[in-house]
């Protein structure tokens, strides 16, 4: 048993310190530092088990371009240059090319291992959620929605989206009734600059993933980039989880109550080990 524990930490260290993080607080792996970590020699070959990966995020409903990103690299061969191609992966994908790895190889079989627990650990069963406190869903959804707007802009500005105060609105005032998030805040007495997201309740905090994650889906069927579609699809999307909400006889966002506490105050609070000793 200590000998199990004592692998799992090494290997946490190990793909840990290939990890990087870029411009926008975003983590990712490099395919071909990932590759060499796994014990594969020739490229050709690990790219084959990419490929597999591809295949099985897009049979998850999930975007392979959101996870697999293409990273071209200029690299030096002799006295000349040429240009090769790597991928920058999630945490997800990672995952998916390990399970789709030769577990013989010990480094794969170790990296299944962590990865598998790494992505357990962002994700709750329906049981785990519904025994979390109100706080504790909201700590837990407003994560969710800062990972899916990091995708979403990631999205939205390959769509050709540039103004993105303009693009965050437009969905805000479709969710909101023409609210942007200025008004947002100023209905609900924050301060200058205080995160409107952090001060929601779990219930209005879910209503905007679906309208993040509804936007996010949308935009990757965007065939040429145009941000004043872009935009017009956020507000959509937004009108469209507004007028659910009212279909099904629930409470409009804008009449729900703020929270006494800012997520913020609640970090502070290191209300987070909650959450973390309920997944594990």
């Amino acid at each position: 048993m200590k000998k199990q524990i004592l692998e799992i930490e090494n290997t946490d260290k190990t793909f840990e310190s290939i990890k990087h993080i870029d411009e926008y607080s975003n983590e990712y792996w490099l395919a071909r530092e990932l590759q060499s970590m796994l014990g594969y020699k020739e490229w050709r070959l690990f790219l084959a088990i990419i490929e597999k990966a591809q295949i099985a995020c897009s049979q998850s409903n999930n975007s392979i371009n959101s996870h697999f990103v293409v990273y071209p690299k200029i690299v030096k061969a002799g006295v000349t240059t040429k240009t090769i191609i790597d991928y920058k992966l999630s945490r997800y994908a990672c995952y998916l090319i390990v399970q789709n790895a030769n577990p013989k190889f010990e480094a794969v079989a170790l990296g299944q291992t962590y990865f598998a627990i790494q992505t357990r650990k962002m994700e709750l069963s329906e049981k785990e959620y519904s025994e979390l406190s109100e706080d504790e869903k909201r700590l837990y959804r407003r994560k969710q929605t800062r990972d899916g707007n990091k995708i979403l802009y990631k999205v939205a500005k390959e769509k050709g989206v540039k103004n993105f105060d303009t693009f965050t609105n437009a969905g805000y005032k479709g969710l909101y009734n023409g609210e942007t998030a200025n008004d947002i805040a100023k209905r609900k007495g924050l301060r200058y600059r205080e995160d409107i997201l952090d001060n929601m309740s779990s219930v209005e905090l879910g209503a905007n993933i679906f309208r993040i994650t509804q936007t996010e889906a949308l935009l990757e069927k965007q065939e040429k980039p145009n941000e004043q579609i872009a935009t017009s699809t956020h507000y959509k999307v937004g009108k469209a989880v507004r007028d659910t909400i009212k279909k099904l006889g629930g409470t409009m966002p804008e009449d729900l109550s703020t929270p006494e506490k800012s997520l913020k105050e609640l970090e502070k609070e290191n209300k987070y080990k909650f959450i973390e000793d309920k997944i594990h």
